[in-house]
């Protein structure tokens, strides 16, 4: 069935689809799940999820390829991941093998709203879990739901890729030994007021340190860094407070195995930043946003790839895992999941 969307005219934004997934733990086990077209969900006031934030969850894309295949790029690391997520909040993990199956039921169900293979435009996947019964002390929920909904956006840059200016951040995304490291609704409500605040003082994004010393760079709210130096090796942050994003461990396998370039996962000391030669951060949204400038309290830390484009290794790396994501290059065993053609 043709649906009636602009493909070019798309934003990153919620466009509501046919159909979304389903599924319930009741204290003891998960029910079978199925499909629904049903977008509302309806709760106690005294949820879990309302109470004490126990929520986690995954973001990822369907694709069309260059030869009309509707594909998912790595899903499982994504259900691993959730898995990790859910235990460290006292949640049921949902098990991977059917985070996977699901993944591909709603993507073949909403099969007319995957864009067309050279439009810029994805479907963006939400799975998402939350404690459904009723919580008043302070402890887990005994009941869940899990979901996916399904929503086609745009590229993230309309008009062109143009370089970020950041600042260093006063505030904290996450606390020492604390849950910086999984995917959980709670600690992106934690940067809402740091990202609000940047944006007031003309700002694109917030670069936050290690909450324990406030000496090493961590990630932005929503996306790890990525630099690269003046001798064109890979250096990525190593903190046990970062999200262990999916793009990011993609490039940097692209970085060393695809481009032959050097890759350097360790600790990265602020006074190091002015030293790289490009900057960016990754995430399944943009793959890679490109970073022009940080200021960090007066000083300006201006990038040699400067404001215009990005950085030669950064547009290499780009070019490169979406070529794959998208089938014109060959992809590395176990990266892409068919699940449909168009």
């Amino acid at each position: 069935m043709a649906v009636d969307i602009n493909w070019s005219e798309l934003g990153f934004g919620y466009v509501k689809t046919p159909f979304r997934y389903v599924s319930r733990f009741d204290g003891e086990k998960w029910d079978g799940g199925a499909l629904t077209e049903d977008d509302k969900i309806t709760i106690s006031e005294c949820a879990g999820v309302l109470q004490y934030s126990q929520s986690v969850f995954e973001g990822l894309k369907a694709y069309t390829t260059e030869d009309g295949r509707i594909v998912t790029f790595r899903p499982d690391l994504n259900a691993e991941r959730m898995v990790g997520s859910a235990e460290r909040l006292e949640m049921p993990p949902f098990p991977a093998e059917r985070f996977l199956k699901a993944v591909d039921e709603v993507v073949a169900a909403n099969r007319d709203y995957v864009p067309p293979y050279g439009s810029g435009a994805t479907l963006y996947i939400r799975p998402f879990m939350f404690g459904s019964s009723e919580v008043i002390g302070v402890k887990p929920a005994k009941e869940y739901e899990f979901r996916i909904f399904t929503t086609p956006v745009g590229p993230y840059f309309k008009g062109g890729i143009k370089p970020l200016v950041l600042r260093v951040s006063d505030f904290d995304r996450a606390a020492p030994r604390g849950t910086g490291h999984i995917k959980a609704g709670l600690n992106y409500a934690m940067s809402m007021h740091a990202i609000v605040d940047a944006h007031n003082n003309g700002f694109d994004e917030n670069m936050f340190l290690d909450p324990a010393t406030r000496t090493y760079v961590e990630e932005t709210g929503g996306a790890n860094f990525l630099f690269v130096t003046r001798d064109k090796r890979i250096v990525t942050p190593k903190s046990d407070s970062i999200l262990p994003s999916v793009t990011r461990r993609s490039l940097c396998y692209v970085a060393e195995k695809y481009l032959g370039l050097k890759v350097e996962h360790r600790k990265v000391a602020l006074e190091e930043v002015p030293s790289f030669a490009e900057c960016g951060l990754c995430g399944t949204a943009a793959v890679i946003s490109p970073v022009g400038k940080i200021y960090d309290h007066g000083r300006e830390i201006l990038f040699p790839s400067g404001m215009e484009k990005m950085g030669e290794v950064t547009r290499l790396l780009y070019d490169t895992l979406t070529g794959i994501q998208m089938g014109r290059i060959p992809a590395p065993e176990g990266w892409i999941r068919e699940i449909c053609r168009r």
